[in-house]
């Protein structure tokens, strides 16, 4: 069984603990606090956006120009990069 500690609280007076006095100037703290990190560009996230968007436009550029026949290719090849060309052109073009 836990210990129970002995610790006495008292309750406030009323015009501490009442909040009829509060000043529309006075600024709560808890909600003007911003981290460092929501204050810094994701650089990183935006470079690798930037790299899918375009490797899945030219995956999927290559795909069509197989399925027109102005590039050698088998069909299978076409799908294939049809299928890689979605999957990375898909999160890029979240940015």
């Amino acid at each position: 069984m836990a210990a129970r500690r002995n610790v006495r609280y008292s309750p406030l007076p009323s015009e501490d603990g009442d909040d009829s006095n509060f000043i529309k100037e006075d600024v709560d703290l808890r909600y003007t606090y911003t981290p460092k990190s929501y204050r810094r560009i994701p650089w990183k996230s935006i470079a690798l956006a930037l790299f899918l968007l375009l490797l899945g436009t030219s995956l999927l550029f290559l795909s069509y120009f197989i399925f027109t026949g102005h590039m050698e290719g088998d069909s299978s090849q076409a799908y294939g990069l049809l299928f890689l060309g979605f999957l990375s052109f898909l999160p890029g073009m979240l940015i």
